[in-house]
């Protein structure tokens, strides 16, 4: 087991190593306060502020779109069916489907109904992609969440005459409220890095995206395009640039694990 776990925290420091090293002569200020300017990706001056803003844009309005879906069919999922009935079993077993699709057939997908609708690549369209490549990893995290709750807390709530929908929102939520915290990071994290979703639907732009029906850009596709780069530094800037999105991941999970920690304390169990 030791070994195991010192193999893990080998291979992350592995990779922030030859990233941050990679990443330190293109790693400035600059890159986080600008957007590109022209000629940028022939090594002129410019940043990626663009992508950094587009990228929080996206996965923050993806994210709280797959919450919003997620959680009321969880909450029915555990108060209104039967633990192993049929129709609980097939929700669970199409989620994991769900799961395991890759990402650049739900951007074929949102591509598809783009041609259909004969809508433009923007940040809504993204948004709704993404959120369909969210949706069934909150779904599991939640599902797998509320089945550590005790049946005897749910039984003590109805028999103080609490309805379903008041157990659910006021007692099993506050239960596995850690749990749905560590579940949106999930979720998060898979969204802010999630290249192949977006390819055909955010689009790209040197600018920053002030409306829905814009296109948007992302870190994933900033580090893609720089590192096609023939220029060595721009392809610097992709390495900074991935530096700058695992950093953001970073605080994300360090500020979700504090929350977490201390929403905690409140539980009753």
């Amino acid at each position: 087991m030791a070994e195991a776990a010192m193999l893990v925290l080998a291979s992350l420091v592995l990779i922030m190593a030859i990233i941050l090293w990679k990443s330190l002569p293109a790693l400035k200020l600059s890159m986080i306060i600008r957007i590109p300017g022209s000629g940028y990706y022939l090594g002129r001056e410019g940043g990626i502020l663009n992508a950094i803003l587009g990228s929080l844009q996206l996965v923050l309005g993806a994210t709280l779109l797959a919450l919003i879906i997620a959680l009321p069919g969880v909450i029915f999922l555990h108060s209104y069916l039967r633990k192993k009935s049929l129709l609980a079993e097939s929700i669970r077993f199409t989620l994991d489907v769900l799961w395991g699709i890759p990402s650049i057939v739900y951007g074929a997908f949102g591509f598809l109904l783009m041609i259909t609708f004969h809508l433009r690549a923007s940040l809504l369209a993204g948004i709704l992609t993404v959120a369909l490549v969210e949706l069934p990893i909150l779904s599991r995290a939640l599902d797998e969440t509320m089945k550590l709750v005790p049946s005897e807390l749910k039984e003590a709530t109805y028999s103080l005459g609490a309805s379903r929908w008041q157990t659910a929102t006021r007692v099993v939520l506050r239960q596995t409220f850690p749990g749905l915290v560590t579940a949106v990071l999930m979720a998060v994290g898979r969204g802010l890095g999630d290249a192949a979703a977006v390819l055909f639907t955010a689009g790209y732009t040197d600018k920053i995206t002030t409306s829905l029906l814009q296109p948007v850009a992302t870190l994933p596709l900033a580090i893609f395009f720089q590192l096609n780069s023939p220029f060595p530094a721009v392809q610097q800037r992709a390495y900074a640039s991935a530096a700058i999105l695992t950093l953001l991941i970073l605080i994300i999970s360090l500020v979700s694990r504090s929350l977490s920690r201390r929403l905690s304390r409140h539980k009753i169990l």
